[in-house]
């Protein structure tokens, strides 16, 4: 099987954004979805193909990458009026990107394997840095013939294929996990600022200390530069947490595990959420915190 030349990308969100340019990059034909006409406008720019729907963006495709919000919009782009699903060849390999619960990314591979197509569970992480310099890490699992179609599209956007094992699904569970992590250390990263806040510490110093000290994660070097900036534009959103982590505390109450900080970490995301920061960038669940705590954190000035 030749490897694939042409690629589709639906949702050019953060990281499907940045999927698409590496695929470009790489010298792929891209096909980039999104809803945003603006975002599409961009994407011609950039030297892309823009669609106004998935259909569209699948037709003549041989990698499918869905980077939609959840398992309920990933089902509509694929299964839905105008969906992939419409235009795309036997044998179309297709990439589930998005974060969903296991069991949703098993439910979407079936009905796509019964339609004759080839599916990688693939989950990513790294960031939207990352996915702009087509450095990202997937968490894949699938059949051997689903990588080996989409083995030059998977290389163009990362540095790093896990090979999971081979039915989808596992691949999620693996992003679930980390995700759980994730959220766990945003939450504690804000919980460190606003005490270090609190306390009279200058929040420079301090994150240029934690940085390189036992203490930090790459959650706190990430997001504890945005707390110090004081900078919100949304790279991953709150509400993105909220549904991330409601999936590790759902999954892992049908499993009979126990996730306390999970629990924990979700229970201030939703907080944020609900305060109207919903759409701002994840290390604003800081603000619920230094609010509550009579601090006031870079950013924040005019918002106590």
């Amino acid at each position: 099987m030749q490897d694939a030349k042409k690629a589709a990308v639906v949702g050019l969100g953060s990281m499907g954004w940045g999927a698409a340019l590496s695929l470009l990059r790489a010298g792929f034909s891209v096909n980039g979805c999104d809803v945003r006409a603006d975002v599409l406008q961009h994407f011609i720019e950039a030297g892309g193909n823009a669609c106004t729907n998935p259909a569209e963006a699948a037709e003549g495709a041989d990698a499918v990458f869905i980077f939609v919000v959840n398992s309920k919009q990933a089902e509509d782009v694929i299964f839905g009026l105008q969906g992939a699903l419409e235009t795309a060849a036997p044998g179309t390999a297709f990439l589930l990107c998005t974060t969903m619960a296991p069991s949703a990314a098993i439910a979407i591979a079936e009905r796509l394997e019964a339609a004759g197509m080839l599916v990688v569970d693939a989950p990513v992480s790294g960031g939207h840095l990352k996915a702009l310099s087509g450095e990202m890490t997937v968490m894949g699992s699938g059949s051997e013939k689903a990588f080996a179609q989409a083995k030059a599209a998977l290389d163009a956007v990362s540095t790093k294929v896990f090979r999971l094992g081979d039915t989808p699904g596992i691949g999620s569970k693996v992003k679930m996990i980390n995700q759980l992590l994730a959220g766990v250390h945003i939450a504690a990263a804000a919980e460190a600022m606003t005490l270090a806040a609190k306390s009279g510490i200058d929040l420079r110093t301090l994150y240029d200390v934690l940085r390189v000290s036992a203490g930090s994660s790459w959650m706190f070097e990430n997001r504890g530069e945005h707390i110090v900036s004081g900078d919100y534009t949304p790279r991953s959103a709150v509400n993105i947490f909220v549904k991330d982590l409601d999936i590790v505390t759902s999954e892992a109450g049908r499993t009979g595990a126990v996730t306390p900080l999970a629990a924990t970490a979700l229970n201030l995301f939703k907080e944020a959420a609900e305060a109207g920061l919903g759409l701002e960038d994840d290390a604003a669940v800081a603000k619920i915190l230094a609010r509550k705590s009579g601090a006031t954190l870079p950013g924040m000035e005019d918002r106590t």
